[in-house]
């Protein structure tokens, strides 16, 4: 955990703000390509185009899903989030378009007033 903390020290809070809100819209769009690429080898089971399809998808969500994972810790810290907003956040990562819901909630500075 501390080389998380000491590799995104390097940049400015702003800079993990715009990272962490594009990546959240990200993380949801690439649930609808994912969602695509199975609806699409649901109905061609033994074709080659959707199997390279929902392995290339399949990978761009993961990369999103960790990426989101890891800025997650550092937007704990910039928009002061108790537990129970990481837990939501949290949370979120795992359900589809979940985390179009934590970009426009939780993650805003102005939530607690």
């Amino acid at each position: 955990m501390k080389y998380i903390e000491d590799f995104f020290a390097r940049y400015s809070q702003e800079q993990i703000h715009k990272w962490f809100k594009q990546v959240c819209v990200a993380e949801a769009i690439s649930w609808l390509f994912l969602f695509s690429a199975m609806i699409w080898i649901r109905y061609d089971r033994e074709g080659l185009l959707p199997t390279i399809y929902i392995i290339i998808i399949g990978n761009i969500h993961g990369l999103f899903f960790s990426l989101y994972l890891l800025l997650l810790f550092n937007a704990r810290k910039i928009y002061n989030w108790d537990e129970e907003d990481i837990v939501f956040a949290l949370l979120a990562a795992f359900f589809p378009f979940a985390t179009i819901w934590v970009d426009k909630k939780l993650a805003r500075f102005d939530r607690h007033e």
